[in-house]
């Protein structure tokens, strides 16, 4: 049975498939500029490739470009390791897919993160809940849903061979930065190739005004995919194997930097359509090795520095179908597993007493499985009101092997006590988690929509959330995704989180696509056990100095978060021949609470506004972007969480097109402006290269002029 059309719509109607995510059906596009008046039947919204590709010469880092939307931020990693956070809710908590397969956590500091693996020279879509998602579209998290999908795969027409493709490249004058990257497809009628390749490399950026270099901000990367299609009666059948290599990645607000990142991975596809609905499977595997230690700005490794590793193997499948049981209504059936094995162990280092004679096991055979099934409804009611529920169960089953210190000696007395404790425990952890969503879309008349969702989901702890161990002062300060130089340890007594969430929305519009509009978006989560971090003890320094730092455990409390998007547009000017003026913007507000210390949450954006006024005309573009933070004041105590000042950014974008070409130059930070990041952490690089003497927030990037020409053929 052929893939029709309608077929094709049922499944992108499904939100499984919409998201996690089949590379065939591609959510409609949006324009991004405006946050999206619009969005599919799952709620998300859809930045498509012409926009990627306008951004993609300033930035090597896919999540960055989310931030655009608003209610989306980004924690700061390595250059292209932005850790995005959804209406306060970090990375660890959100659902994030790279063609409808999740990544596995391969790091203690989370450096490789699941969008690290991506490159906006090569990504086709990334689609993004912001508020309740169904069930559907994934488990085992309480956030929202990002799923990045590579491009559609085509087919010839009429008998002939297709070629086609895209070639890009860039530079950027702030850091050196210049990649390259290519998509090449080769297609018969049924059988179709695709290879996808990026390239990226940086130095050390410098910051705004007179606050100098950011150092450990150089990295270099390098990406290569195959993708094989095949189209039939039976349906259609994709196969893709890829290569992730990073030679280095510099981290400045972590201790450490990724000296070396290998990653390869496989993915299978079946997307079938019969009489009775359709079927949606995919399966993967994907082997990561991890190397950590320092770089130049941190000391380098000619004295072996601290060598850090971790080994990943990880696989599952998921298997959703969708039946269409009547008319306007669909049902929803999913099965997913998933499999992980960790490793993480810290050769010794010769002639070193900390740091030796022993490895140091931090997580000896780590495994984290989960099983996972739910059922979905969706029933329209003509073309203005629709209602989707369902419920999910997903078992997460850990466990993991005995552990071990550098040494049992004074100077490790600390880790040998805590390994000891940690042996003698029982490891072995299952969680039952419940998970349920309802969502109702109406739309009673043109020009005017509303959304209103409600959500429990669940998500059980991490490998390293439960199983690190260390409580030395060296071996906590190397655990942590979270950037201001802390050291943390795990706890075997954490549960699950489980979250409550209402979100909602109201949208006016008139005049079509490139008409105004206003959207408004409020939101509120309430999360019961809560994974945070309590102060344990002050961290002491070097030869009896005190530190600024502390240390810290995974905890359960006790959190609440709520907060406001609002995005709109509106046509200024249409002159004909002489081209068409739009401004656009978008605010975004969150307000994170711990209510077990009545504290503010760790991590949190300020009130933040993003506008844009752009002039198209023919194959010109321009625009200017002013991009507005407020201070930030509500900060973690039990952290030592720096305050930031308000500030102002400015940009510049030009791009020229004509027969396949387009030639860009940007200038970001037009007016050179000194900022620090609300959510960059501690500076460490800096740290460690003035000799430990000044600690500050991470500063922004500086004026940058950046070029990018790209070709489609």
């Amino acid at each position: 049975m052929k893939l029709t059309k309608l077929a094709l719509a049922l499944v992108a109607g499904a939100s499984t498939p919409a998201l996690a995510q089949s590379s065939t059906t591609q959510l409609p596009p949006v324009d991004v500029d405006t946050a999206s008046a619009t969005a599919d039947d799952s709620g998300a919204t859809t930045i498509a490739r012409d926009h990627i590709e306008r951004l993609a010469p300033s930035t090597s880092d896919t999540a960055a470009i989310l931030t655009r939307l608003p209610g989306v931020s980004g924690n700061s990693g390595g250059g292209f390791s932005t850790m995005p956070a959804i209406r306060g809710l970090t990375e660890q908590r959100l659902t994030v897919l790279v063609d409808g397969h999740p990544i596995d956590s391969a790091c203690p500091n989370d450096m490789n993160t699941p969008l690290s693996y991506t490159d906006p020279q090569t990504v086709a879509s990334v689609a993004v809940i912001t508020g309740v998602s169904p069930v559907s579209a994934g488990g085992d998290a309480i956030g929202g849903v990002i799923a990045v999908n590579s491009a559609a795969p085509r087919f010839a027409t009429g008998g002939g061979l297709l070629v086609t493709g895209e070639a890009q490249g860039y530079y950027r004058s702030n850091d050196g930065a210049f990649g390259t990257g290519l998509s090449l497809t080769v297609a018969g009628a049924h059988l179709s190739a695709t290879y996808t390749g990026s390239y990226a490399k940086a130095a050390n950026y410098s910051a705004g005004g007179d606050l100098g270099t950011v150092h450990s901000t150089q990295y270099a990367k390098t990406d290569h995919k195959l993708a094989l299609a095949w189209q039939g009666d039976i349906g259609l059948v994709e196969l893709a194997g890829g290569y992730h290599h990073s030679a280095y990645e510099g981290f400045p607000n972590q201790f450490m930097d990724m000296t070396g990142n290998n990653s390869w991975f496989l993915n299978g596809h079946y997307l079938g359509s019969f009489a009775w609905g359709t079927v949606d499977f995919k399966a993967d595997y994907r082997a990561t090795d991890h190397e950590m230690n320092f770089l130049a700005d941190k000391g380098g490794v000619a004295d072996g520095g601290m060598p850090m590793n971790t080994r990943v193997r990880s696989g599952g499948y998921t298997l959703a179908v969708s039946l269409p049981v009547a008319a306007g209504t669909t049902l929803r059936l999913g099965h997913e597993y998933r499999h992980e094995n960790l490793d993480d162990w810290w050769p010794p280092v010769a002639g070193s007493m900390m740091m030796g004679p022993n490895t140091y096991l931090n997580v000896n055979q780590g495994r984290r499985e989960r099983i996972a099934g739910y059922l979905e409804a969706e029933q329209r009611v003509g073309d203005a009101f629709t209602v989707t529920a369902g419920g999910r169960f997903d078992r997460v089953n850990m466990n993991t092997g005995d552990v071990a210190p550098y040494s049992t000696s004074m100077m490790n007395m600390a880790d040998a006590m805590a390994a000891s404790a940690f042996n003698a425990a029982d490891h072995q952890r299952h969680f039952n988690n419940w998970s349920g969503s309802l969502i109702a879309r109406y739309a009673p008349t043109a020009g005017l929509a509303f959304d209103l969702g409600y959500a429990h989901k669940t998500r059980a702890p991490n490998i390293y959330e439960l199983y690190t161990w260390g409580q030395g002062t060296m071996s906590s300060q190397m655990i942590g995704w979270y950037g201001d130089g802390n050291g943390y340890f795990g706890n075997l007594a954490l549960r699950p989180e489980r979250a409550d969430t209402i979100s909602g929305s109201v949208t006016l519009s008139g005049g079509g696509k490139q008409g105004w509009f206003i959207k408004l978006a409020p939101f509120y989560t309430h999360v019961n056990d809560y994974i945070d971090a309590r102060f344990v003890k002050a961290l002491g320094g070097m030869m009896g100095m005190s530190s600024p730092f502390v240390q810290l455990q995974f905890a359960n409390e006790e959190a609440e978060f709520h907060g406001l998007d609002v995005s709109g547009a509106v046509p200024l000017w249409n002159g004909g021949r002489l081209g068409q003026t739009r401004l656009t913007g978008t605010l975004s507000w969150v307000h994170g609470q711990n209510l077990t210390y009545h504290t503010p949450l760790y991590h949190q954006m300020p009130l933040n506004v993003q506008t844009s006024l752009t002039h198209t005309v023919g194959g010109f573009s321009g625009a200017v972007e002013v991009n507005w933070v407020a201070s930030k004041t509500r900060v973690d105590p039990a952290r030592n969480e720096p305050e930031t000042a308000a500030y102002a950014l400015v940009n510049l974008r030009t791009a020229y097109a004509l027969k396949g070409w387009r030639l860009s130059l940007d200038v970001e930070n037009l007016l050179d402006k000194g900022y620090y990041l609300p959510l960059g952490g501690m500076a460490l690089g800096d740290y460690s290269a003035s000799g430990n003497m000044v600690l500050r927030p991470v500063a922004g990037r500086g004026r940058s002029f950046n070029v990018g020409l790209s070709r489609r053929f």
